[in-house]
């Protein structure tokens, strides 16, 4: 399906009053719970210094400026349905949105104004491609993830905010394994440190780990110690903790309760599974210092040594986690929203996306 002609990039899709929603928050094991007013899946999340967003399927995207006591209502006003799984904050002001979809279901949104009104910046062509993540290492510079087309991942560079993008050269990439993809969860199988440095992950009977050191230029291609039992099994997610140190969740989102490697750690030049608890899918990973929460749709674990160790912190799960000095941001199903604020917060966070 196709966006009307009249919603090229430049033209503005909508300006919006931006209505504000004060929600009636409930404690819940350790969790501040809110509901949003329409009960989409938001699958994708950030978190700026003084903004908190949220996005996801019907074409909702919310953001806080209260540290999500309320919530306004900033989606763009789309003739179609999109599901959007992930979320980059540029700035205070700027946001992508990605939506994922076989062929031009991916798409690309770009807000400059907090949401008052979106612009169309990127419309997938390729029938057989589906978006899966975006990763932002500055204002201008990102990398955006699709599955397989013609037998390699689809890698792609923009460094000018997303107004033009440049395919990676796909040959570049190592041999794909036989049902091999990526999750498009939430938003998490793609992550970038800088311009160089570049990491995701992909599933389906094989757990692996991608990593570049130059841009796309050369890559290693890594086996993870997650379950990858099923052609649903697999890495859904990476993220790092406060020292930079990196993780991969997974699991099998048809057995999302099940007892199975979830979390492993970059640890000493390899991969590591660290003691999770195995509590079953985990999608998303968030730390302030040395506190980090770990999610998936049923339940969410807590770790006190930056990811070393986990508990079981509360059966309320989600699927994505963010993070600023302050509060951890998680969202999920039925337009449920929830701020953490651990016991300990600092300027240093990670897991903003």
């Amino acid at each position: 399906m196709k966006l009307p002609a009249f919603l090229p990039l430049g033209i503005l899709l909508l300006v919006l009053t931006g209505v504000n929603f004060p929600l009636s928050a409930e404690a819940a094991g350790g969790w501040q719970v809110s509901q949003l007013p329409v009960k989409a899946s938001l699958r994708s999340s950030a978190a700026t210094k003084k903004t908190l967003w949220v996005a996801g399927s019907k074409n909702r995207v919310y953001l806080s400026k209260n540290s999500g006591k309320s919530w306004l209502d900033v989606s763009p006003e789309l003739t179609e349905q999109h599901d959007f799984r992930d979320i980059e904050v540029l700035n205070e002001d700027t946001a992508i949105v990605m939506s994922a979809g076989e062929g031009e279901k991916s798409k690309l949104f770009i807000t400059q104004n907090q949401g008052k009104s979106w612009q169309l910046l990127k419309t997938n062509r390729d029938e057989k491609g589906f978006y899966d993540s975006i990763a932002f290492t500055s204002q201008q510079q990102g990398f955006l993830l699709g599955d397989p087309v013609a037998g390699h991942f689809v890698l792609e560079h923009t460094q000018d905010q997303g107004k033009s993008w440049q395919r990676i050269d796909p040959t570049r990439l190592p041999p794909l394994s036989e049902h091999e993809v990526a999750f498009a969860a939430s938003g998490n199988t793609l992550v970038a440190l800088d311009s160089s440095n570049i990491w995701f992950t992909s599933g389906g009977l094989s757990a692996f780990i991608y990593h570049s050191r130059d841009g796309g230029r050369h890559w290693q291609k890594q086996p993870l110690p997650l379950y990858r039992a099923t052609k649903t099994a697999g890495p859904y997610a990476l993220a790092f903790n406060s020292r930079r140190q990196l993780f991969a969740l997974g699991g099998d989102y048809l057995e999302r309760d099940g007892s199975y490697a979830n979390i492993a750690a970059f640890s000493g030049e390899k991969w590591q599974l660290t003691d999770s608890g195995q509590h079953g899918l985990r999608t998303a990973m968030s730390c302030i210092k040395s506190t980090c929460l770990a999610t998936g749709k049923l339940s969410t674990d807590i770790s006190y040594d930056h990811g070393s160790s986990w508990q079981a912190f509360d059966q309320k799960g989600f699927y994505t986690l963010a993070a600023n000095n302050a509060v951890i941001l998680a969202a999920g199903a039925e337009g449920k929203v929830a701020v953490f604020t651990p016991r300990e917060t600092a300027d240093n966070t990670t897991g903003s996306h």
